[in-house]
């Protein structure tokens, strides 16, 4: 068989770890005998795919920011099929961002059916809009699932999976704590709050608000709380105007994604805007409050379409379908609740100490048998043999 051609497709931030995780799983299993190309992030250039096209602008959620955004996004989704098409890969691994990894595929599948497409990490219909499962069944060849429990939602419709287990759950280093206070002058006894405002920026601009009223009212509780602002490159613009405009932020430590690990192994407690980094504070143990707020029109629809199908929001409180991570959505979304929420785990260390036990159990499930990576490397490269 000839050099094999992969073609990575990213077009948020946790879609680009994963791409970049992925491209050196599949460098190391072939000796480097594989040509990679791709659309993605800083993170995927570092891995050694530069990106043949700019992802600004797709990290997009929610019914109006789409319509916004619908212009660019079926320009971009264009650009990515023409390049991808002349790119001739044997294989397209589409991670992730449902929306525009199903476009690209659909564009893609059109125009030349014997490339292999891939979907790395399917949509979540164990939650919401079942009727997806059919729709990717239709359009790629097969699925590869970072969730345990994804198979039976797919399988009837035909679509080959392979559970691969969570490469989050292995990428975040043990961190170190105590370095972490001594380098930013933080006391032993200090209460060491770490607060993720989102990771889009229509994420920040809805979560700042509650998130600021709720911290203003913890800092007026409790004189040695301090806060710890880890921040991703991609939205550091957007944290850096949310600072500015509050000043309960302004003295926050902030920090980069280089020092998240020890910031968290420093931290007696979180407050995170719900995604994939509340999977990571629950890998590391850190007692975590939760919270998420919807665009009004795109919450309304969907609960008037009974779009939402899961009790919770968070995965690992979906994978033991029990509240234990605390949840603050929607309407309760305010800084009262937010700060009450909080406060109530901060005053109870016990309670702090079981919850960060109960998260290092849930974890190590999800998990699975470790080496993802590896996993969905090993995965796509069985399908090109497969092809052959």
């Amino acid at each position: 068989m000839s050099r094999p051609h992969i073609f990575l497709v990213a077009a948020e931030r946790s879609g680009d770890l994963l791409g970049a995780d992925l491209a050196r799983a599949l460098n190391t299993l072939t000796g480097d005998e594989v040509t990679l190309s791709g659309i993605g992030g800083s993170a995927m250039a570092e891995a050694g795919v530069a990106s043949m096209m700019s992802i600004d602008g797709l990290n997009i959620l929610g019914w109006i920011d789409g319509l916004k955004a619908y212009k660019r996004v079926k320009q971009s989704v264009a650009r990515a099929v023409e390049l991808i098409l002349a790119a001739k890969p044997d294989t397209v691994v589409l991670i992730d961002s449902w929306g525009f990894t199903l476009r690209v595929a659909r564009g893609v599948r059109a125009v030349d059916p014997s490339i292999r497409l891939v979907k790395y990490v399917g949509p979540q219909v164990f939650a919401t809009r079942p009727g997806r499962a059919a729709v990717l069944a239709d359009t790629v060849d097969e699925l590869l699932t970072i969730l345990s429990f994804d198979k039976p939602f797919y399988t009837p419709h035909g679509l080959p999976v392979t559970f691969v287990g969570n490469p989050t759950l292995e990428r975040l280093p043990a961190g170190d704590g105590a370095a972490f206070r001594a380098r930013h002058g933080l006391d032993p006894a200090d209460l060491v709050l770490v607060v993720l405002l989102g990771s889009r920026p229509s994420e920040i601009r809805r979560m700042t608000p509650p998130f600021v009223e709720a911290l203003a009212r913890l800092k007026a509780r409790h004189r040695d709380l301090r806060l710890v602002l880890p921040v991703a490159d991609p939205v550091a613009d957007d944290v850096s105007a949310a600072i500015a405009r509050h000043e309960v932020l302004a003295g926050a430590i902030r920090v980069g994604e280089d020092e998240k690990a020890d910031a968290f192994a420093a931290a007696d407690q979180a407050l995170a805007c719900s995604g994939t980094v509340v999977t990571e504070l629950a890998t590391a143990g850190v007692p975590t409050v939760t919270s998420y707020k919807l665009g009004w029109i795109t919450w309304a629809i969907a609960r008037a379409f009974n779009l939402i199908r899961t009790r919770h929001i968070s995965l690992v409180n979906i994978a033991v379908d029990e509240r234990v991570v605390p949840e603050i959505i929607q309407l309760q979304c305010t800084g009262a609740n937010l700060a009450n929420a909080v406060d109530r785990l901060l005053g109870d260390p016990a309670a702090r100490a079981a919850m960060s036990v109960r998260l290092r159990a849930i974890t190590d499930t999800l998990r699975g048998n470790g080496q993802a990576s590896k996993r969905a490397a090993e995965a796509v490269l069985a399908g090109l043999n497969h092809q052959a």
